[in-house]
């Protein structure tokens, strides 16, 4: 396979692995009778990638493979396309081994239980299962639970609608809970009723926070998850799931406290390593806790995003997908980014299940509203995967699937008075994107611009809650951010005297239109 230069220099630059004392073994295998044990008869599968976290391996031409081992680390198989990693009785899919002899250190949170010497043999069972070239797949942002009764919101909320879904799996990105990690059990027996094998990436919420350092702070997370970064395909598309969270220790324990977005070493190194197998035809999605590229300071942006940057730009298909934010954004990076790829690089900032972390009052269910700051409804992503093209769809949570905008207007309008700017918040709208406004069927249309300033009805949404703080019913709502999917317009002066249908369409960036209306009176 042809490496760009740019990526053997990227190599070159990258340290060795760490010494290790031992060498590891295994096989990988087709598991004919689904019991996760190799049995006499089950052949093994040639050319599947096995890693340790930084080498990258092929088994021979019986399924066997050999890597280094150190006293902490994860084997972990590249699941390859028509085959599946079996699933525990979570969903949780079981492709990895923890080597870890001594055991976490402890902690608040139990971590891994010593695992004690190498096995004579890993092994890694695969289930034969054919995949399409076409398919989709769920992509949670922040589910963010405090406790059990916000867990509650979350099953009550975007679960039951998912219940028999046919995406082919779904991906929760970080910040599976709030901090409390004792509840990841609960979680995962909710999430597991969708149905669907489910990934699940590390959050800055996800930690130990009593951790001295980065390193032993994913020990809960490794115990129920596995390793904080992987890599497996699906169909024709490669996905890779990044830790880009590093954690700067307890400052209880001589750390200097919280935690700023980066890769570090050793896994570009993985990447590095595993690249170079993955066909450059072929689309690449790399998914993340936290942003490569934000507005709002280092712990909302990947600090080495640009050694990310350099492994990967010369393919022609790549994407990437974070939560975090606790708002939904489009952003294609560019030269300005540290992006020197021939087209600009397309970033999915996603829509958070928690919305603004389970803040508002409740809604008639009992579910608090949780409005994104931005102004966007609290939901999720569902992308739609066709060789190398992806379309991504925002839900609302318990939303019809075409509720894509909401319209921003007054009920009713003095004629006298100057005409009200018309807003439209567009929750999947990118620059990519085309907005106009007309009033009734046969109205002239009007074009939007696009704007980046506040929610005007998130913004009055906050502003109420102030004097009323005793009488909240919910949490308090998170300040509101400047959006990066709203559009505005003034309304044209001298509208006729009476009662209006205003519509708004928008055509998404693939092509499609939505639109969406609401009533005005105009009075004299």
């Amino acid at each position: 396979m042809h490496v760009h230069p740019s990526l053997l220099a990227a190599l070159a630059a990258l340290p060795l692995a760490t010494d290790a004392n031992e060498i590891a073994s295994g096989s990988v295998f087709h598991d004919l009778n689904n019991n996760q044990t190799r049995d006499a008869n089950e052949p093994g599968l040639p050319g599947i990638l096995v890693s340790n976290q930084l080498e990258v391996t092929k088994t021979d031409a019986q399924g066997n493979w050999t890597l280094p081992a150190s006293d902490d680390c994860i084997f972990f198989v590249v699941k390859p396309r028509n085959w599946a990693a079996p699933v525990n009785d979570k969903q949780l899919p079981q492709f990895y081994y923890v080597h870890k002899p001594e055991g976490s250190p402890e902690s608040r949170f139990p971590g891994v239980a010593p695992t004690g010497p190498l096995p004579k043999s890993i092994d890694f069972p695969l289930l034969k299962s054919p995949e399409p070239d076409t398919f989709k797949s769920i992509f949670f942002g922040d589910t963010q639970a405090r406790d059990n009764k916000e867990l509650g919101y979350m099953a009550q909320d975007s679960i039951p609608e998912l219940i028999g879904t046919d995406a082919a799996f779904g991906v929760t990105l970080g910040d599976i809970v709030f901090d409390d990690l004792s509840i990841y059990d609960n979680h995962n027996s909710i999430i597991a009723l969708i149905g669907r094998p489910w990934f699940n990436l590390i959050g800055n919420h996800d930690l130990n926070l009593d951790s001295p350092d980065d390193k032993h702070s994913d020990e809960t997370f490794e115990r129920i998850f596995g390793p904080a970064y992987y890599a497996f395909q699906h169909g024709p598309v490669h996905f890779i799931a990044l830790d880009n969270v590093l954690y700067r220790g307890s400052k209880k324990k001589g750390g200097q406290g919280g935690y700023i977005g980066k890769l570090g070493e050793e896994q570009l190194q993985f990447l590095a390593n595993l690249l170079p197998h993955i066909p450059e035809n072929e689309l690449l999605v790399l998914m993340m806790h936290i942003p490569l590229r934000a507005s709002d300071g280092a712990g909302n942006s990947t600090s080495d995003r640009e050694n990310l940057f350099r492994l990967i730009e010369q393919r022609p298909y790549t994407m990437s997908i974070s939560g975090h934010t606790h708002w939904h954004a489009h952003q294609f990076l560019d030269e300005d980014d540290g992006w020197k790829g021939k087209k600009p690089h397309h970033h999915v900032i996603n829509v958070t299940v928690c919305g603004s972390w389970w803040t508002g009052e409740p809604d008639p269910f009992g579910v608090p509203h949780a409005t994104m700051p931005d102004g966007a409804p609290r939901g999720y992503s569902t992308i739609s995967f066709d060789g190398t093209q992806a379309v991504v769809d925002f839900k609302a949570a318990r939303r019809p699937a075409d509720y894509q905008l909401r319209i921003e207007a007054p009920e009713t309008i003095s004629s006298a008075e100057p005409s009200p700017t018309i807003y439209a918040n567009i929750f999947n709208g990118s620059e990519k994107s085309t907005v106009r406004m007309r009033l009734g069927d046969k109205g002239e249309w009007i074009p939007l611009e696009h704007t980046f300033e506040q929610d005007p009805d998130y913004a009055a949404l906050k502003k109420a809650e102030q004097g009323r703080e005793d009488k909240l019913l919910g949490r308090r709502l998170a300040a509101p951010r400047d959006s990066h999917h709203l559009w505005k317009a003034p309304l044209p002066d001298k509208l006729p005297i009476g009662t209006h249908r205003l519509w708004v369409q928008t055509e998404d960036m693939y092509g499609r239109i939505y639109d969406a209306s609401t009533i005005i009176r105009i009075e004299e």
